[in-house]
């Protein structure tokens, strides 16, 4: 599988031809921070953005390979590209700017506002009409709880629906998609926020707690927090796709995630049963690209780490040994340099 993640509050980079504002504005930021430090900013405007025809040939390109594409559209976090473009999305009307740097902002997709679920679905129509997988994976990660608090509107349809917190109302957002996913024969797929899981610092205030269930048959995409969340989260039923960050982002660099590191992670929790076990359904790499400069820069990190979670993934713990695999690499050193990738220093 190719997880592809789309959209972010930097850039909106798929054609949805319902709302054309989101390419027309929303994939251009003005300018991108270069130093975190200095905050010195390089002040060419940085654009571009996938037509659905292209992605399209990428998605026959993977299939005649084996390989599914799994779309992300990231709800209702992340949204600054879309409130930018469609401000009437958000709790407060804007005006929204799309941000030039990384973090995560305050304002989101207005979980009270019945306009924002409406785009939320057409959004997905055309992703599914795209895409053919049969999974969708909607982020749901680092949702701030701020504008939601301060909206009259939200506390209103809070109290309507019964919704005790915040955390609450963006599981029953979720649910919505997931339940509109399901009417369409699709799972949906997100990020283990997506349970009400507070994982997050800001969230810790007694905003995230939550009664709401996630609806079942819902792929939850473990990322962040305690291990032993995985297994309170399979209890309850549902399947997991282990991506926890400690061990699989790719973006971080090989002092935080040496080349030992990335093979000795065990996606399956001690503790489960072997028909929990089961529910495992497999572990993601994940690279993010907030701060890859060059293709040159993103290939050091991936190579030869990628082989080292194709081990993983694929290999019974059982028959997993650091030395065989180290050697075993040489033949793949030789085939990645005459493709021209340049490998890490991870030796």
């Amino acid at each position: 599988y190719f997880h592809w993640h789309l959209t972010e509050d930097q850039g909106w980079r798929i054609e949805i031809k319902k709302y054309p504002k989101l390419t027309e504005i929303g994939s251009t930021r003005p300018r991108t921070l270069m130093d975190w430090s200095t905050r010195e900013y390089d002040e060419t405007p940085h654009s571009g953005f996938y037509t659905q025809e292209e992605a399209k040939e990428i998605v026959k390109y993977a299939a005649d390979r084996f390989i599914t594409v799994i779309p992300e559209v990231d709800l209702p976090g992340h949204m600054m590209a879309a409130l930018a473009s469609y401000p009437e999305l958000g709790c407060t009307g804007g005006p929204y700017e799309i941000p030039c740097e990384w973090g995560v902002f305050p304002d989101v997709l207005c979980g009270g506002n019945a306009r924002a679920l409406e785009f939320a679905k057409d959004v997905l129509n055309e992703i599914m009409d795209i895409f053919p997988s049969p999974y969708i994976h909607i982020g749901g990660d680092e949702l701030r709880y701020n504008a939601w608090k301060e909206s009259p509107m939200v506390r209103n349809y809070m109290k309507q629906n019964k919704i005790t917190s915040p955390g609450g109302l963006q599981v029953f957002f979720t649910n919505n998609i997931s339940n509109f996913l399901a009417s369409k024969n699709r799972h949906m797929m997100g990020w283990n926020e997506i349970t009400g899981a507070q994982v997050n610092d800001y969230q810790r205030d007694g905003s995230g707690a939550s009664q709401q269930q996630l609806a079942p048959g819902t792929i939850v995409h473990f990322w962040k927090g305690e291990p032993e969340l995985i297994k309170e989260t399979i209890e309850k039923g549902y399947d997991i796709v282990n991506s926890y960050h400690i061990y699989t982002y790719l973006d971080y660099d090989y002092e935080s995630i040496p080349l030992q590191k990335s093979y000795e992670f065990n996606p399956i929790p001690e503790g489960l049963t072997e028909a929990q076990q089961s529910k495992v359904l497999g572990i993601g790499c994940q690279m993010w690209g907030e701060f890859i400069p060059t293709v040159e820069s993103m290939n050091k990190k991936i190579y030869p780490r990628l082989a080292a979670y194709a081990e993983v993934g694929w290999t019974n713990p059982s028959n997993k040994d650091f030395d065989r695999f180290r050697n075993s690499l040489n033949s793949f050193i030789g085939h990645w340099e005459k493709l021209g990738i340049q490998l890490g220093e991870w030796k």
